[in-house]
């Protein structure tokens, strides 16, 4: 064994492969190259609290297949404002300096952060304190820049086209509208993917604001022209209407992320009962997105990634994220992808192709 240690932790929302990415980087690390793992409980919490463990080959053995992590996460827990309580009263403290001497008390020769635009953010500022940081990108969304896809995605796409699926029958049965919301807060990607797949007839997402008056144009049009009774309509969370702003449920005051998302499709549901003589119904899918097993393409990318997240450690190529561009597992700076979303583009070929089977984003462009 040699004297070298790298960090491990996993921030943000958890998603399926984690776990994967965990064993692989740990056994990668031990098998190939003879390095120590430091695990982080909680995400950047670990970091900020001292807890930690070190990973061994009986700790990840048989993780493959499991949904979520083995060593916690959290999407509330950010060293450049950490939450305190004092009085009763809620401030955020700069601790960046404290996990930088934890991470120097520890030796560890890098730290690798797996997750997502808010995760790498944080780690690219940690790099700016000098430390070595190797990204590992996560998301349900599939919003991060520098990457074609996400590990994590796969497994919301499927869990989301299965439900869709399933609703088609209940649709059908009842001659209903019923409306499926998934997750995507500002990048409209599962609603996009999994609304093809799921052959739903409106699909509306956060960079195609929606005019209720085109939806409901896309509902009748089905009734009058192929005498369909019943429809699909796949929501993002994150969609709003032209000129309006995005619903959310409620705020939570002590996280860096405050705003949670949810209920549009109430919204929508509700103007297409007052608009015409049908009956909706709703089901939001929520954290079902976030759990179970992950698909083999999940794992298989998941692994991809950690094999290569301890390249470019052992490389000493840092401060880069993995990435997968084409059929090529690659890097990319991770400040080229700090505060920045991979939205779906008007133009891109999945709106074409909806478009051509007469699916409907509820704007003037559809035609049916």
């Amino acid at each position: 064994m040699s004297n070298k240690r790298v960090g491990l932790l996993t921030g943000g929302g958890d998603c399926p492969g984690l776990n994967a990415v965990i064993r692989g980087i740990t056994k990668s690390a031990i098998n190939q190259y003879g390095w120590e793992v430091i695990g982080f409980y909680d995400g950047f919490e670990g970091l900020i609290e001292g807890r930690f463990t070190r990973l061994t080959y009986e700790m990840v053995s048989g993780i493959l297949t499991q949904g979520g992590t083995i060593l916690g996460t959290s999407n509330k827990a950010n060293p450049f404002g950490h939450i305190v309580k004092e009085n009763g009263n809620i401030k955020k403290v700069d601790v960046s300096d404290q996990c930088m001497e934890l991470y120097h008390d520890l030796g560890l020769d890098a730290l690798i952060c797996v997750g997502g635009d808010g995760t790498m953010t944080i780690a690219g500022k940690l790099a700016e304190k000098g430390a070595k940081i190797v990204g590992v990108p996560k998301t349900i969304d599939n919003d991060l820049m520098g990457t074609d896809v996400t590990f994590g995605f796969n497994t919301a796409f499927t869990t989301a086209t299965e439900a869709i699926d399933k609703i088609h029958t209940t649709a059908q049965s009842h001659h209903r509208v019923m409306l499926v919301e998934v997750m995507g807060r500002n990048a409209g990607w599962l609603a996009l993917e999994s609304g093809l797949a799921g052959g739903g007839d409106v699909i509306l997402i956060p960079e195609l604001p929606y005019q209720i008056d085109e939806v409901v144009r896309a509902i009748r049009r089905r009734h009058t022209r192929w005498g369909k009774r019943f429809s699909i309509i796949v929501v993002s969370e994150g969609a709003r209407p032209a000129g309006g702003k995005q619903v959310y449920q409620r705020i939570v005051e002590d996280s860096p992320d405050p705003i949670r998302l949810g209920g549009i499709s109430h919204i929508v549901a509700q103007q297409i009962e007052q608009a015409m003589d049908v009956e909706t119904r709703v089901t939001i899918l929520g954290h079902l997105q976030r759990g179970g097993s992950p698909t083999p393409l999940d794992r298989l990318l998941a692994t991809q990634f950690a094999l290569k997240a301890m390249e470019l450690v052992v490389e000493g190529k840092f401060n880069q994220m993995v990435a997968l561009h084409g059929n090529r597992i690659t890097s990319v700076p991770v400040k080229t992808v700090m505060g920045k979303q991979r939205l779906v583009p008007p133009d891109h070929p999945l709106i074409k192709v909806a478009l051509s089977v007469g699916t409907s984003f509820g704007v003037p462009m559809d035609e049916g």
